[in-house]
């Protein structure tokens, strides 16, 4: 989801500098910086290769590297890089529920614990568009309705999308749609009438879980996730928040 991938990519930039300036002369550079990963779709699977050197002025032993963020896995590096040696990185990333610019950061751990980064660079394209993403629940009792309308377009906005709730979603939502033809000039001002094909959206819940850790927390936060039948590996999403009420 486009709103969470940005939080966390605020959140991976901020470690990302703040280690840099600690470690500013003592690094592995990968130029240029933040380090570009192209265009994916979202969904897809893609390798990716970082190509850098260690310019610390001394040999780097690394005991491992991970992803700050998600989507990141199978590492792939080297344990010793010699004092300004070439070096390479890397991973598979998957961008499901990724929407929009994306910043991840790979972490590389020394041997004697210094940690050093590498902010990437890219951009995911989402098939369905939704006029909006975030949804408030307000103070909610178990059992009570809640119903939010909105209006989903295909991205490209040449054809209505095809749209349904994925398997975890219907536990606690349920949904109807009709088609429109939509207006899409200002996002802030969605109107009906237009020349987008598109669908108006009404999801409603019965009745909201709470279990597991949820029943320690009374802040609600529900990512409801639908499936395309046009767009199989598409990841569209929203997020409920909310309060119980004790």
């Amino acid at each position: 989801m486009r709103n969470l991938s940005k939080c966390l990519c605020v959140a991976a930039i901020t470690f990302a500098a703040s280690f840099s300036a600690a470690f500013a002369d003592d690094n592995i550079r990968f130029v240029p910086e933040p380090y570009p990963i192209g265009i994916a779709d979202q969904g897809e699977v893609k390798h990716v290769v970082l190509k850098g050197a260690n310019v610390s002025g001394k040999e780097i032993n690394l005991e491992s590297v991970m992803g700050q963020g998600v989507g990141m896995s199978n590492f792939k590096f080297p344990k010793k890089i010699a004092k300004g040696a070439a070096v390479a990185i890397e991973f598979d990333m998957d961008f499901a529920g990724m929407d929009g610019q994306i910043n991840p950061v790979v972490v590389m751990v020394g041997t004697d614990g210094t940690p050093y980064t590498a902010t990437l660079d890219g951009f995911v394209k989402a098939p369905i568009f939704f006029g909006e993403k975030l949804f408030d629940a307000g103070f909610y009792a178990k059992g009570e309705k809640r119903e939010w309308t909105f209006y989903v377009w295909e991205t490209d906005k040449k054809e209505r999308p095809d749209l349904a709730l994925d398997s975890a979603a219907l536990r606690e939502f349920s949904m109807t749609s009709k088609p429109v033809m939509l207006n899409v000039d200002k996002l802030d001002q969605i109107k009906e009438g237009g020349k987008v094909p598109g669908i108006k959206v009404t999801l409603t819940t019965k009745g909201l879980l709470r279990e597991g850790l949820e029943l320690k927390q009374r802040s609600i936060r529900k990512i409801v996730g639908f499936k395309s039948k046009k767009h199989p590996k598409a990841t569209p999403e929203v997020l409920i928040v909310g309060y119980w009420k004790e």
